[in-house]
């Protein structure tokens, strides 16, 4: 069995999923085999795995920084909130139902015992895990039922380090009051793991302060009195940085930290608005576009945004119908209508693909009430909304010129148009989505990677109506030649003299990874962690 060492946060947002991602590249940078684990993740943001599994995208981040490929078993359960329906359970990577709070807590056996299997299985591959909790493990009123902080502790023997974040606020009373309300009946032994006759306040041995901005002098008094106190060191504080250019777990980041080379190049920007619907789902979609050195990207639902952008994407949804209801209730979709009139780009991504279209069918009252709902009408196809989702990697070809959307390959010297070439066809993506589309298809060909590995090719995606298209394919921005090429489109429809270096996301993102565990490395006692490690 692995090693193990647990992250749990004071709440949520305290920067628990970037510290693991860190943690995770020094102790692979040691040559350790490290993964990632987190029981059970509530995210919009999600990723699908070699295996077409479901699992939330700081997972994927996480098995990134550990350089190993995404597994369903790094996070067995992923709950996605679908509004007054519920919660969508993922279970080991698959859909097994829409819940309501008291459904989910009835099943909480059977989440369990997901849970120690694949906790179980990635044990047996690797030397280390390293556990993120979820929110806080002092939510006393949740103690008996969750599945994903001081149970797992308790399971795995797990020595466990709490984050707070001093920018919130109040970050020595919540290491304080968790400590005290985790001073329970010491827990009895258990079978598979668990330390007989400690209570969960004694799994907890350190403190992480993360984001702090000021004198670290005035601070350190904090520091000794908390140790005082709980009997338990703060191990280093994390400066404030701002956004590190990495995956959010579930929140767009209010800032954005360019780190390519061109950021301090001062040049003429292409303006990109992404909808920020209210069940915005994978918007990590949209990342590479804050490396782009030409680029303005904002999230808004600002009708001025809209309609003098140089282009504007709806993106995926966890609950397209309602999304939609909602764009037409405040007159957003007018907007994005007068977007198209003016020859501004329009895409849809997933969701945003569906709504792009006629007519959106439900069937199964699956997202709300109606059977049927009119799209915006901008593209001439039809989506059925079906019980089965469909998840997986894909490769693609672009079919269809683009070059009306925003999209064509150009001539260097003469910045004209010209044949998109077969690097600049060929893109990698994956699919996430409960809904089949028809009509005039074909923007794209992909090839399919299921769960079984197998492939399966040539299904027509995507479709495209003048300076309009959309697709299924997520991580579509993620493709250096497509991106680049669709940024130089538009910068050559503006007047603007396109940029001919390309960047590589990828990498851009490894180097993010190793500045951000660097930042770790200098700021957190990594020998005391060690020592944790070691038992």
């Amino acid at each position: 069995m692995a090693k193990s060492l647990m992250i749990q946060g004071t709440g949520s947002g305290v920067g628990k999923s970037l510290i693991v991602s860190g943690l995770c590249r020094i102790l692979s940078d040691m040559g350790i085999k490290v993964a990632p684990f987190k029981a059970q993740n509530m995210a919009l943001n999600s990723f699908i795995t070699n295996e077409g599994g479901e699992i939330g995208r700081a997972q994927a981040l996480q098995a990134e920084a550990s350089r190993i490929e995404p597994s369903v078993d790094m996070n067995p359960i992923l709950l996605k909130a679908s509004g007054e329906a519920g919660c969508q359970v993922i279970l080991s990577g698959g859909v097994h139902s829409i819940m309501k709070a008291h459904e989910y807590y009835e099943f909480k056996n059977e989440a369990w015992d997901a849970v120690t299997r694949a906790y179980k299985r990635l044990s047996e591959k690797y030397e280390l895990i390293v556990i993120e909790g979820a929110g806080s493990p002092a939510e006393i009123n949740l103690s008996k039922d969750e599945v994903v902080n001081m149970r797992v502790a308790r399971h795995t023997d797990s020595p466990v380090i709490l984050v707070g974040d001093i920018d919130k606020g109040g970050v020595f009373a919540s290491f304080y009051g968790t400590i005290e309300l985790l001073k329970n009946p010491p827990s009895p032994p258990f079978a598979k793991g668990g330390m007989g006759g400690l209570c969960d306040a004694d799994y907890i041995k350190a403190f992480i302060i993360n984001k702090f901005r000021g004198d670290i002098n005035i601070l350190n008094p904090g520091l000794d009195m908390i140790k005082e106190k709980t009997g338990k060191p703060v191990l280093g504080v994390i400066p404030y940085l701002g956004d590190m250019g990495l995956h959010e777990e579930d929140g767009i980041p209010l800032e954005r930290l360019k780190v390519s080379k061109y950021q301090s190049v001062k040049v003429s920007k292409i303006k990109i608005v992404v909808l920020r619907l209210r069940y915005i789902a994978n918007f990590t979609d949209f990342d590479p576009f804050m490396y782009e050195p030409d680029v303005e990207l904002i999230y808004s639902l600002n009708e001025t945004d809209i309609e003098n952008a140089d282009m504007v994407i709806i993106p995926g949804s966890k609950n397209t119908v309602k999304d939609l209801l909602f764009l037409r209730d405040h007159g957003i979709d007018r907007s994005i209508e007068r977007a198209a009139e003016k020859g501004i780009a329009l895409v849809g991504i997933c969701g945003g693909y569906q709504m792009l279209g006629k007519k959106i069918y439900d069937p199964y009252l699956i997202e709300s009430e109606f059977r049927e709902i009119d799209g915006l009408g901008l593209l001439d196809i039809e989506t059925t909304l079906e019980k089965t989702k469909t998840t997986c990697q894909v490769e693609a070809e672009i079919l269809k010129p683009m070059q009306d959307t925003g999209y064509m390959i150009h001539d260097k010297e003469n910045h004209a148009s010209c044949i998109v070439n077969r690097a600049s066809r060929q893109l990698r993506g994956y699919e996430i989505h409960m809904g089949i589309s028809t009509g005039n298809i074909g923007l794209f060909r992909i090839s399919r990677i299921t769960h079984y590995a197998s492939r399966i090719t040539d299904i027509l995606d995507g479709s495209r109506k003048g300076n309009v298209w959309g697709t299924y394919i997520h991580g579509i921005f993620d493709n250096d030649n497509f991106r680049r090429n669709l940024i130089n489109s538009l910068s050559i429809k503006k007047g603007l003299v396109p940029i001919e270096e390309m960047i590589d996301y990828s990498q851009l993102r490894d180097d993010s990874l190793n500045k951000w565990a660097e930042i770790i490395r200098k700021n957190i006692n990594m020998k005391f962690i060690q020592g944790l490690i070691d038992g």
